[in-house]
């Protein structure tokens, strides 16, 4: 969700601007998945390179991030939508923690669409975490190293249970994945708009899966391996 400061500076206000502002950007993205039966959609909220940012902006966002989660959680009972998170949630201030944990174990029946928030998070992180974890099994003597597969990795790492992404939504015409899911993005497709994330609406969002599904996924193999009955 790209953006945020470039659309508040164009605007004459701070940083912050842009991301209060793209509040609605997200609520409006959250319920046009949920009517269209996406079962999961991630949010790359808050990526671990954030914390370099300014102190001022870095706090402002958790305030906000602690008064949205407060703020939607009753929107996602209403909508039948779990909320899940990913990342190095730890490091996260103790306020955003606690509502986030609050959140989490309401919405926990929601069975429509499963919304996860990227907090603190980063694809490299997410590989090193796993890697640690795998490390410690492998140690403890409960995982052989002849036994490790890409299922195993996989199961290791934040997102484990989940399915890879099908589609990444890039805003702001930026052209890269910025550390995010690096592992799981293998055969996503990618796409890219020129809005910032603040004017991004369910339009938009509407648009972006009809070119996904206008794709061919071929994952390796050829077209005519694909129509083959």
């Amino acid at each position: 969700m790209d953006g945020n400061g470039r659309w508040a500076k164009k605007r004459g206000g701070l940083r912050i601007f842009g991301h209060q502002s793209a509040i609605t950007a997200v609520r409006e993205t959250v319920e046009a998945a949920a009517e269209l039966g996406v079962s999961f959609l991630t949010l790359y909220a808050f990526s671990t390179e954030n914390w370099g940012r300014p102190k001022h902006e870095v706090m402002a966002l958790m305030q906000l991030l602690v008064h949205t989660i407060r703020q939607e959680t009753p929107t996602l009972l209403k909508n039948n939508i779990k909320l899940h998170a990913i990342g190095d949630t730890s490091q996260l201030p103790a306020a955003c923690q606690r509502e986030l944990a609050e959140a989490i174990e309401m919405t926990a029946a929601g069975s429509r669409t499963t919304l996860v928030l990227a907090l603190s998070y980063s694809g490299r992180w997410d590989l090193a975490q796993a890697a640690r974890k795998l490390a410690v099994d492998v140690a403890a003597g409960n995982v052989v190293p002849e036994a490790v597969t890409e299922d195993l990795l996989a199961g290791y790492l934040s997102t484990a249970g989940m399915p890879d992404p099908g589609l990444l939504i890039r805003t702001s015409g930026e052209q890269r994945i910025s550390n995010f899911l690096l592992w799981q993005l293998a055969y996503t497709e990618l796409y890219i708009t020129e809005l910032l994330w603040p004017d991004f609406r369910r339009e938009h969002f509407y648009e972006a899966v009809l070119a996904y599904q206008s794709r061919e996924r071929r994952f390796g193999k050829t077209s005519e391996q694909l129509t083959v009955s």
